[in-house]
């Protein structure tokens, strides 16, 4: 499963760079298009369907707890080193929060928990998902979106009508909390977890096409460059979350090794979603979502060898 899963990121990106090469501005153009389908075609079904069977155990609360903490104060010394130090422009300020608080943990996270700890644990990876990666990308990425984006408007009142126009995951999200589980027929939940296996190659897909296109126009090289804000993005996305968690927890409660590593985890793709829907900085967005994930793969690939040795 995790072969077949890096397989398909290496293989979506590729194609998404080919595209861009081979068709100009036709394969951004398709990519972009994808992008809109996903979110109002394929992230409704899925966010509704998966979260209107998950049994949520109480258990897991303060874990959940202490990383929203964590990650809030990573998100406010982000907010303060872009704006008050780099002085960077709003739509890129609004790429760097998005990257950091939305993580790989379905896509990435699943296979990776499987790997590590087998299949009994992927229940906790679902949990963590569902708590954490929904919440933060329908209310919080989406939230920064409209507040930061260069699409949403001029007045507050704009970009709090883009907020609630643009997000149709977010009252998928609503619905999935009022019906009860016992009504949503189990195939259709089945249906929804292979629309979950469609969005990982057109998300890279979109995100080859971009790189592509961007080191065309001269906005920054391919491979993308790790900048500044790009390594802002990977270390408030991989490193301070799953270290502030650990921080907090030590003198409560033994954090579950799984939740430490899908702390950590990639920056998911669903923020080019964003980025492109409400105008954040799509170099930013890229450039960390491309880094965040070269390095979980190398990641992986080092836990490979060590386990195999």
């Amino acid at each position: 499963m995790l072969s077949l899963v890096i397989a398909t990121i290496l293989v979506a990106t590729a194609l998404g760079v080919w595209a861009e090469r081979r068709f100009g501005e036709r394969g951004p153009r398709l990519a972009r298009r994808m992008l809109t389908f996903t979110l109002y075609g394929l992230l409704p079904p899925t966010v509704f369907f998966n979260l209107a069977t998950a049994d949520i155990p109480t258990e897991v609360g303060l874990s959940i707890l202490l990383y929203y903490v964590g990650l809030s104060l990573t998100l406010t010394g982000a907010y303060l080193l872009c704006t008050r130090v780099l002085g960077v422009s709003r739509a890129a300020t609004g790429a760097v929060l998005c990257c950091i608080m939305v993580p790989n943990s379905g896509y990435m996270g699943y296979p990776v928990t499987a790997a590590l700890w087998g299949t009994d644990r992927l229940s906790q990876a679902v949990v963590w998902d569902i708590l954490v990666a929904a919440p933060w990308l329908l209310i919080g990425a989406f939230s920064v979106g409209a507040a930061f984006g260069t699409k949403a408007g001029e007045t507050p009142r704009d970009r709090v009508r883009a907020f609630f126009t643009r997000n149709p995951p977010f009252y998928a999200a609503v619905l999935a909390f009022l019906v009860p589980d016992a009504i949503v027929p189990d195939v259709l939940v089945d249906i929804s977890r292979v629309i979950v296996v469609m969005i990982l190659p057109i998300g890279f897909f979109a995100l080859g096409s971009a790189l592509a296109e961007e080191a065309e126009e001269g906005s920054f090289a391919f491979p993308p460059k790790f900048d500044k804000l790009v390594a802002m993005g990977v270390v408030g996305r991989m490193v301070l979350p799953p270290l502030l968690l650990a921080l907090l927890a030590w003198p409560l409660i033994d954090v579950p090794e799984t939740y430490l590593v899908l702390a950590g985890i990639s920056t998911g793709v669903n923020p080019l979603v964003v980025s492109h829907v409400y105008g954040l900085d799509q170099r930013v967005t890229a450039g960390t979502i491309a880094w965040s994930t070269v390095f979980a793969i190398l990641g992986l690939v080092a836990f490979a060898i060590v386990r195999a040795a």
